[in-house]
């Protein structure tokens, strides 16, 4: 709900006004309902508040306790309070009117360092202990929302964003090229392994499922939460794998819903959104409100090229969808003159870092803006459904059941499996056994190489990359056996998304909430069952399932055409297609920003683009090493 800051000087020196006040002063281009500074001797907290629940509204933010002699930030909303106000005795009362950052006062008074070990939701905090002179804070599991800081001559800065920490004298802009390194070596789409560094040296952040111990004498981060996948609840029927599921969803959309204002949701043609707003529409319907969707269309005059399985329009999905739900404004939304070149400056600017999302940048910036337009405090995404709550490939479960030596249970599934959707068993049977003895390579295959060799032996960033369990191509080998526990393994998978969400969200003054990363709604999906992702042929079984009802059966049960968002985004820069060549022309001459970037991997980008622009070529690698060239290079120039 809020962008925080703070000074914390370790020797006891006296806080220097202006510092805090420079720090706040950086956050004023965005929106706030409340911007307050709460100081003592040698620690200050600033809080740039957005009201978006109804308890945080007129919430005093920094608190100060003066009994217990606890100062807090807060940038949070908690999920859990009915559990917590349990916890912690409160009555229905306290429940009903205590802003959350009171719930994780409370918490820490009760459970002190363990505090997050009891927390659900998006949250980063940092609480000044006065008795026990320490800071302590923490972020959610996920890294919902961003939480930097800067620690040097004998001083401890934090802030939700990177550029107020760049005020202070003692902290400088010069560029980390470990960050820098991972980023460009790094094929798949987050930004590096290591979620504790940034593209500043003087700067690192808290990873995602860590807390922050800081005292005069020490600075300590630790984890406090790993999550695993273990088939541990068993329950006595498929129905009862369904009703399980549902009770916890509902509470994960129950929760996110709490607002003081307008409520939105991000949809497309598939599952994940669309179960969420079938979820939150009707929880909405009972007090009376309609649920705002948000869809994102090509452009009118893009034809699509794509794969007979595959729809870059999802219209006739989503509407079916908002038929058969109801209680929806449904918006579409196509940004006529928006493309992934023209956004570039305006998005580095608010993400304060290098992006690899440029085929989808200009329409997520769009449906923030849109939101906002129409006056949202919250704006619902299922965007980590794919692992959870729509976990489930049937190739992937038939290949573990080859292997098990499982053959009936095998046949059963694939006989469905056919009935369902066509094609030869023998032919299906054939695949499955030609994987299960070769072995299935998940790499990223042929990715150009964007980072220097020269660079990337100065900086060993391979051998930091093979202790993730990634190879020369950027991305995990084949060797990683199970890759969704892996996924939840790593914190460092969460930080991307949520970074951009946090940003975002801050901007536009509305907080992006996503019910299938709820930590309930996690732990759940990872306890069951495989045999319950994929069944009677059905795969991503368990949100078909639980979704009857909700869902319109065309959308529900469709296993045949999936939805590509972003496939016109070549299509979209034809206009600057000359300005794309001249700009990617100028960065390999660039001598110094060349010290980074593989100058042989652009040049041969660049031949291929001075043919002009093909807009069939949306996933073709070279395209893609360009644009990303770009943005790194755009963001280097600020810096060298």
């Amino acid at each position: 709900m809020s962008a925080i800051a703070g000074v914390y000087y370790l020797d006891g020196h006296p806080v220097l006004d202006k510092q805090i006040f420079n720090m706040m002063k950086m956050l004023d281009k965005y929106p706030a309902d409340d911007i307050h500074v709460w100081q003592n001797k040698n620690t200050s907290f600033g809080c740039h508040a957005q009201w978006i629940t109804p308890e945080s509204v007129g919430e005093q933010m920094p608190y100060y306790d003066h009994e217990k002699q606890y100062a807090i930030t807060a940038d949070a909303i908690i999920d859990n309070r009915q559990e917590l106000a349990t916890l912690l005795g409160l009555d229905n009362k306290q429940l009903k009117e205590l802003p959350d950052s009171m719930f994780i006062l409370l918490a820490y008074d009760k459970w002190q360092e363990d505090t997050p070990n009891y927390l659900i939701g998006d949250f980063a905090f940092m609480i000044w202990d006065e008795r026990r002179q320490k800071l302590f804070g923490a972020r959610d599991f996920s890294g919902g929302r961003t939480l930097y800081y800067s620690h040097k001559n004998g001083q401890f800065a934090f802030c939700t964003l990177m550029e107020p920490l760049l005020t202070s004298n003692f902290v400088s802009k010069q560029l980390n090229e470990e960050w820098l390194a991972e980023y460009l070596a790094v094929s798949g789409a987050i930004d590096t392994t290591d979620a504790s560094i940034t593209p500043y040296r003087d700067i690192r952040q808290i990873p995602p499922s860590h807390s922050i111990t800081v005292t005069r004498d020490s600075l300590k981060i630790r984890r406090y939460i790993k999550l695993s996948a273990k088939s541990e609840l068993v329950l006595g029927s498929d129905c009862e794998y369904v009703e399980a599921f549902q009770s916890v969803f509902q509470e994960a959309v129950h929760a996110r819903v709490r607002s003081k204002g307008l409520v939105g949701a991000q949809l497309s043609g598939g599952l994940d959104s669309g179960a969420v707003v079938s979820f939150a529409a009707k929880r909405l319907k009972q007090s009376g409100q309609k649920l705002h969707t948000f869809s994102y269309v090509p452009s009118k005059d893009f034809h699509d090229f794509t794969p007979s399985y595959l729809i870059a329009d999802e219209t006739p999905y989503i509407q079916s969808t908002v038929k058969h739900v109801g209680g929806i404004k449904d918006h579409y939304l196509d940004f006529p003159g928006s493309n992934s070149y023209r956004i570039i400056d305006e998005l580095l600017e608010v993400l304060e870092m290098p992006y690899k999302f440029f085929e989808n940048s200009f329409w997520l910036n769009g449906i923030f803006q849109k939101a906002e337009d129409e006056k949202l405090s919250i704006l619902l995404s299922g965007e980590r459904g794919n692992l959870s709550v729509s976990w489930g490939s049937a190739f992937d479960y038939y290949l573990t059941l080859f292997k098990q030596i499982r053959w009936l249970k095998l046949h059963k599934e694939v006989s469905h499996h056919t009935k369902r959707n066509g094609g030869s068993n023998f032919k299906k049977f054939s695949i499955i056994g030609k994987e299960a003895i070769k072995g299935r390579n998940r790499g990223i295959e042929n990715y150009p190489i964007l980072i220097n060799p020269n660079f990337a032996t100065k900086t060993s960033v391979y051998e930091r990359l093979h202790l993730k369990g990634m190879d020369k191509t950027g991305w995990y080998t084949g060797k990683i056996k199970n890759e969704r526990s892996k996924h939840f393994e790593d914190e460092f998978q969460w930080n991307t998304t949520n970074s951009l969400a946090t940003k975002l969200s801050l901007k536009h003054g509305l907080w992006k909430r996503d019910p299938t990363n709820d930590l309930r709604v996690i732990r759940f999906c990872l306890s069951i069952p495989e045999s319950q992702f994929v069944l009677d042929g059905l795969d991503r079984a368990l949100i078909r399932r639980s979704t009857k009802d909700y869902l319109p059966d065309n959308v529900r049960l469709n296993q045949k055409v999936r939805g590509i968002q972003g496939a016109d985004w070549v299509h979209r820069m034809v206009p600057d297609w000359p300005l794309f060549v001249e700009e990617i022309n100028t960065i390999v001459q660039d001598d110094q920003v060349m010290e980074y970037l593989n100058k042989k991997a652009i040049l041969t980008g660049l031949e291929k683009i001075k043919a002009g622009p093909n807009v069939e070529f949306d996933t073709d690698l070279d395209y893609r090493i360009l644009m990303r060239s770009l943005v790194v290079y755009r963001f280097l120039k600020k810096l060298i």
